[in-house]
Protein backbone atom coordinates (compact mmCIF):
# COMPACT_ATOMS: atom_id res chain seq x y z
CA UNK A 1 0.00 0.00 0.00
CA UNK A 2 1.15 3.67 -0.66
CA UNK A 3 1.95 6.02 1.79
CA UNK A 4 -1.28 7.84 1.71
CA UNK A 5 -2.76 4.60 2.80
CA UNK A 6 -1.97 5.37 6.35
CA UNK A 7 -3.42 4.33 9.96
CA UNK A 8 -6.35 6.04 10.89
CA UNK A 9 -6.89 8.38 7.76
CA UNK A 10 -9.93 10.05 6.72
CA UNK A 11 -12.35 8.22 4.96
CA UNK A 12 -13.91 10.44 2.60
CA UNK A 13 -16.66 10.00 -0.49
CA UNK A 14 -16.22 11.87 -3.78
CA UNK A 15 -17.27 15.27 -3.64
CA UNK A 16 -19.74 15.32 -7.18
CA UNK A 17 -21.22 13.42 -9.22
CA UNK A 18 -19.22 13.01 -12.94
CA UNK A 19 -16.25 12.69 -14.47
CA UNK A 20 -13.18 13.85 -12.55
CA UNK A 21 -9.32 14.80 -13.80
CA UNK A 22 -7.11 14.15 -11.20
CA UNK A 23 -4.40 16.89 -10.14
CA UNK A 24 -2.12 17.60 -7.66
CA UNK A 25 -2.37 14.10 -6.02
CA UNK A 26 -0.98 13.22 -3.25
CA UNK A 27 -0.63 9.32 -4.55
CA UNK A 28 2.23 11.00 -6.69
CA UNK A 29 4.20 13.57 -4.14
CA UNK A 30 3.62 15.14 -0.51
CA UNK A 31 2.79 17.44 0.21
CA UNK A 32 0.92 17.26 -3.61
CA UNK A 33 0.80 21.12 -3.61
CA UNK A 34 4.60 21.50 -2.87
CA UNK A 35 3.88 23.43 0.39
CA UNK A 36 2.53 23.13 4.34
CA UNK A 37 0.91 26.13 4.25
CA UNK A 38 -2.89 26.33 4.75
CA UNK A 39 -3.10 22.52 5.82
CA UNK A 40 -2.67 21.15 2.04
CA UNK A 41 -0.01 18.47 2.58
CA UNK A 42 -2.16 15.75 1.13
CA UNK A 43 -5.23 18.43 -0.49
CA UNK A 44 -5.95 16.81 -3.73
CA UNK A 45 -7.64 18.81 -6.97
CA UNK A 46 -10.76 17.50 -9.20
CA UNK A 47 -11.33 19.19 -12.73
CA UNK A 48 -14.57 18.53 -13.56
CA UNK A 49 -14.03 16.97 -17.20
CA UNK A 50 -16.94 15.74 -20.24
CA UNK A 51 -16.89 11.74 -21.40
CA UNK A 52 -13.91 12.96 -23.60
CA UNK A 53 -11.72 13.67 -20.76
CA UNK A 54 -11.96 17.81 -21.46
CA UNK A 55 -12.34 20.46 -18.76
CA UNK A 56 -13.56 22.54 -22.06
CA UNK A 57 -13.94 22.79 -25.58
CA UNK A 58 -11.03 23.67 -27.80
CA UNK A 59 -10.69 26.96 -28.85
CA UNK A 60 -8.57 30.03 -30.31
CA UNK A 61 -9.23 32.26 -27.46
CA UNK A 62 -7.61 29.48 -25.04
CA UNK A 63 -4.30 29.64 -26.98
CA UNK A 64 -4.05 33.63 -25.83
CA UNK A 65 -6.22 34.65 -23.54
CA UNK A 66 -8.20 33.90 -20.43
CA UNK A 67 -11.75 32.67 -20.79
CA UNK A 68 -15.07 33.06 -18.96
CA UNK A 69 -15.35 30.47 -16.41
CA UNK A 70 -18.95 29.17 -17.76
CA UNK A 71 -16.93 27.49 -20.86
CA UNK A 72 -15.70 24.93 -18.60
CA UNK A 73 -17.80 21.51 -17.54
CA UNK A 74 -17.00 21.53 -14.01
CA UNK A 75 -18.20 24.79 -13.76
CA UNK A 76 -21.77 24.43 -11.54
CA UNK A 77 -21.32 20.95 -11.30
CA UNK A 78 -23.04 20.07 -7.62
CA UNK A 79 -20.82 19.32 -4.80
CA UNK A 80 -21.23 16.97 -2.24
CA UNK A 81 -20.42 16.49 0.99
CA UNK A 82 -17.59 14.24 1.67
CA UNK A 83 -18.25 13.44 4.72
CA UNK A 84 -20.83 13.88 7.63
CA UNK A 85 -20.58 16.14 10.09
CA UNK A 86 -21.52 19.43 11.60
CA UNK A 87 -20.83 22.69 9.16
CA UNK A 88 -17.91 24.60 10.87
CA UNK A 89 -17.03 27.30 8.51
CA UNK A 90 -18.47 28.76 5.37
CA UNK A 91 -17.43 31.97 3.65
CA UNK A 92 -18.92 33.34 0.70
CA UNK A 93 -18.82 36.03 -1.74
CA UNK A 94 -16.02 35.81 -3.66
CA UNK A 95 -16.03 36.59 -7.56
CA UNK A 96 -15.41 33.37 -9.99
CA UNK A 97 -12.49 34.88 -11.56
CA UNK A 98 -11.74 34.16 -15.28
CA UNK A 99 -10.15 30.80 -16.62
CA UNK A 100 -6.18 30.22 -18.16
CA UNK A 101 -5.15 28.25 -20.17
CA UNK A 102 -2.92 29.73 -22.12
CA UNK A 103 0.51 30.56 -21.30
CA UNK A 104 0.48 33.57 -22.11
CA UNK A 105 -2.36 34.38 -19.47
CA UNK A 106 -0.97 31.84 -16.94
CA UNK A 107 2.75 33.42 -16.72
CA UNK A 108 1.17 36.33 -14.95
CA UNK A 109 -0.50 34.89 -12.83
CA UNK A 110 2.08 32.72 -11.16
CA UNK A 111 3.90 35.62 -10.94
CA UNK A 112 1.06 37.17 -8.28
CA UNK A 113 1.21 33.71 -6.38
CA UNK A 114 3.42 35.24 -3.55
CA UNK A 115 1.17 38.31 -3.54
CA UNK A 116 -1.89 35.83 -3.20
CA UNK A 117 0.00 33.69 -0.02
CA UNK A 118 0.46 36.73 1.71
CA UNK A 119 -2.31 38.19 1.47
CA UNK A 120 -3.58 35.15 3.19
CA UNK A 121 -6.79 32.34 3.19
CA UNK A 122 -9.39 33.79 1.15
CA UNK A 123 -7.46 34.78 -1.24
CA UNK A 124 -5.90 31.34 -1.76
CA UNK A 125 -9.26 29.19 -1.00
CA UNK A 126 -11.75 31.83 -2.34
CA UNK A 127 -15.37 30.73 -1.84
CA UNK A 128 -15.37 27.16 0.88
CA UNK A 129 -16.74 25.39 3.33
CA UNK A 130 -15.36 23.37 6.51
CA UNK A 131 -17.05 20.18 7.72
CA UNK A 132 -15.61 19.18 11.24
CA UNK A 133 -16.13 15.46 12.53
CA UNK A 134 -16.51 14.39 16.32
CA UNK A 135 -13.22 13.48 16.78
CA UNK A 136 -11.54 17.52 15.89
CA UNK A 137 -10.91 16.96 12.62
CA UNK A 138 -11.91 18.39 9.40
CA UNK A 139 -12.62 18.23 5.83
CA UNK A 140 -12.74 21.19 3.26
CA UNK A 141 -14.55 21.96 -0.05
CA UNK A 142 -12.39 24.76 -1.61
CA UNK A 143 -12.87 27.29 -4.86
CA UNK A 144 -16.64 26.90 -4.85
CA UNK A 145 -18.97 29.30 -7.30
CA UNK A 146 -19.71 32.53 -5.36
CA UNK A 147 -23.68 32.13 -4.27
CA UNK A 148 -24.03 28.66 -4.20
CA UNK A 149 -22.89 27.44 -0.89
CA UNK A 150 -26.30 25.71 0.39
CA UNK A 151 -25.63 25.38 4.32
CA UNK A 152 -24.73 27.77 7.13
CA UNK A 153 -22.41 26.76 10.48
CA UNK A 154 -24.17 24.60 12.49
CA UNK A 155 -25.74 22.91 10.09
CA UNK A 156 -25.14 18.96 10.43
CA UNK A 157 -25.06 16.94 7.18
CA UNK A 158 -24.65 13.36 5.98
CA UNK A 159 -22.48 12.14 3.40
CA UNK A 160 -23.26 13.02 -0.32
CA UNK A 161 -25.56 15.65 0.69
CA UNK A 162 -25.48 18.63 -2.06
CA UNK A 163 -23.78 21.20 -0.38
CA UNK A 164 -22.33 24.17 -3.26
CA UNK A 165 -21.40 24.27 -6.58
CA UNK A 166 -17.59 23.57 -8.39
CA UNK A 167 -16.62 27.31 -9.14
CA UNK A 168 -13.56 29.45 -9.86
CA UNK A 169 -12.40 31.39 -6.68
CA UNK A 170 -9.75 32.21 -4.68
CA UNK A 171 -6.23 30.94 -5.92
CA UNK A 172 -7.38 28.72 -8.80
CA UNK A 173 -6.61 28.92 -12.95
CA UNK A 174 -9.64 26.81 -13.98
CA UNK A 175 -12.91 25.47 -12.28
CA UNK A 176 -12.56 22.93 -9.81
CA UNK A 177 -12.72 21.48 -6.45
CA UNK A 178 -9.95 20.96 -3.95
CA UNK A 179 -10.63 19.25 -1.09
CA UNK A 180 -8.06 18.67 1.79
CA UNK A 181 -8.26 17.22 5.30
CA UNK A 182 -7.24 19.01 8.39
CA UNK A 183 -6.71 18.98 12.19
CA UNK A 184 -8.21 22.08 12.61
CA UNK A 185 -10.36 24.85 11.29
CA UNK A 186 -8.34 27.27 11.23
CA UNK A 187 -6.33 27.12 7.56
CA UNK A 188 -3.70 30.05 8.44
CA UNK A 189 -2.07 27.37 11.59
CA UNK A 190 -4.08 24.11 10.10
CA UNK A 191 -2.11 20.54 9.74
CA UNK A 192 -2.97 18.81 6.59
CA UNK A 193 -3.86 15.24 7.14
CA UNK A 194 -4.48 12.13 4.93
CA UNK A 195 -7.35 11.01 3.69
CA UNK A 196 -8.71 8.33 1.15
CA UNK A 197 -12.03 7.91 -0.84
CA UNK A 198 -14.05 5.32 0.07
CA UNK A 199 -15.02 4.07 -3.20
CA UNK A 200 -14.67 5.04 -6.91
CA UNK A 201 -14.12 4.21 -10.02
CA UNK A 202 -10.79 5.21 -12.18
CA UNK A 203 -9.20 4.58 -15.49
CA UNK A 204 -6.70 2.17 -16.13
CA UNK A 205 -3.67 2.71 -18.31
CA UNK A 206 -5.34 0.54 -21.17
CA UNK A 207 -8.13 2.57 -20.86
CA UNK A 208 -10.60 0.49 -19.07
CA UNK A 209 -11.94 1.17 -15.62
CA UNK A 210 -11.65 -0.67 -12.66
CA UNK A 211 -13.22 0.07 -9.14
CA UNK A 212 -11.07 1.02 -6.07
CA UNK A 213 -11.81 0.80 -2.52
CA UNK A 214 -9.93 3.29 0.38
CA UNK A 215 -7.63 4.42 -2.18
CA UNK A 216 -6.03 7.76 -3.59
CA UNK A 217 -6.12 8.61 -7.21
CA UNK A 218 -3.33 9.12 -9.46
CA UNK A 219 -2.03 11.97 -10.96
CA UNK A 220 -3.31 12.49 -14.33
CA UNK A 221 -5.89 9.88 -13.84
CA UNK A 222 -9.60 10.06 -14.18
CA UNK A 223 -12.36 9.21 -11.62
CA UNK A 224 -16.09 8.71 -11.75
CA UNK A 225 -18.74 7.50 -8.90
CA UNK A 226 -18.20 3.85 -8.09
Amino acid sequence: MSQHREVDAIVVELPGPGRWLVQNSPARRVPSHGTELFGTRYAIDLVGVDDRGRSAAPSLRALVASEPPERFVGFGRMLLAPIAGEVLVVHDGEPDHEARRSPFTLLPYALGQAARVRAGVVAIAGNHLIIGRPDGRCVALVHLRRGSIRVQPGDRVEAGAPVAECGNSGNSTEPHVHLQAADRVDMASARGLPFVFRRFRERARDGTWVERHLAVPGEGSLVEPA
